[in-house]
Formats: C-alpha cells, sequence, structure tokens
C-alpha cells in the first residue's frame, strides 16, 4: 500500500472529525442561543408590565426637578448677594489695614529708637558691651 494513499485518507478523515465537530459546536451554540431569546422575551415582557410605574415616577421626578431648579435658582441669587457683601467687606478690611499699618510702623520704629537710645545710656558709649567692642577691634585689625 502507498503511504501517500494513507495520508490522503488521514486527512480527510481529519477534515471530516472537524466538521462533525464544528456541527456539535454550531448545534449547541443554537440550543444556547434560544435559550437566551426566551429568558430575553421574559425579560421584555417583565418590563413591558413595568413600564406605566416607572413612568409615573419619572414624571413625578421631572415635577420634583422643576422645584429643585426654583430653589437652586433663588440659591443662587443669594449666594450671589453673600459674594457682593464678602467682597465689600474684603474692600473695607484692606482700606482698614492699609490706613492701620503705617501708624503700626512707624510705632515699631519708635519703640526701636528708643529702646536703642535707652541702651547707649545704660551701657554707656554706643550701646554695645565691652566684650562687643572687643571683638569689633579684634575685626578691623584682620
Amino acid at each position: 500500500m502507498d503511504p501517500a494513499y494513507l495520508l490522503d485518507g488521514g486527512i480527510g478523515l481529519g477534515v471530516l472529525i472537524i466538521g462533525i465537530a464544528t456541527l456539535l459546536l454550531f448545534m449547541r451554540v443554537g440550543r444556547t442561543l434560544d435559550r437566551v431569546d426566551a429568558v430575553l422575551d421574559q425579560s421584555m415582557a417583565q418590563l413591558d408590565k413595568l413600564s406605566g410605574p416607572i413612568g409615573e415616577a419619572l414624571t413625578h421626578v421631572g415635577g420634583v426637578m422643576g422645584t429643585v431648579d426654583g430653589t437652586l435658582a433663588k440659591a443662587s441669587g443669594v449666594v450671589d448677594a453673600l459674594e457682593k457683601v464678602a467682597s465689600s467687606f474684603a474692600k473695607t478690611t484692606t482700606a482698614a489695614q492699609s490706613a492701620v499699618t503705617p501708624t503700626l510702623l512707624n510705632a515699631a520704629h519708635l519703640v526701636s529708637n528708643l529702646t536703642d537710645g535707652l541702651r547707649r545710656l545704660v551701657t554707656g558709649g554706643n550701646g554695645r558691651s565691652e566684650t562687643h567692642q572687643e571683638e569689633r577691634k579684634d575685626e578691623r585689625r584682620d
């Protein structure tokens, strides 16, 4: 017997087995799709029963949303008024700060100068201790 016949017969048998397996696969897929179709039909029937109450609920929610929209519009007006008040308050605070800050700076300079003068009166000379004055002399020599 020629090996070419065996090879051709083996290939033919393999193709036949693949064909039968594909047929069985598609038959199972068809049954599964039939079951899915039946489940979808039942789901659609239940959704048809619920569509009336759901529509009424959505209509009610639409009315509530209209009320909420009106309330939000009023709240927006209140928020705008509060923003204007806050802006005015910020401007007033800035003006008060710019009026008080120079006075406080002048007072700080005055206290600093008084402290410096009192230090000079108490310690004598330029207001520095003797140790500090000796350190300054050493720095000038270097």
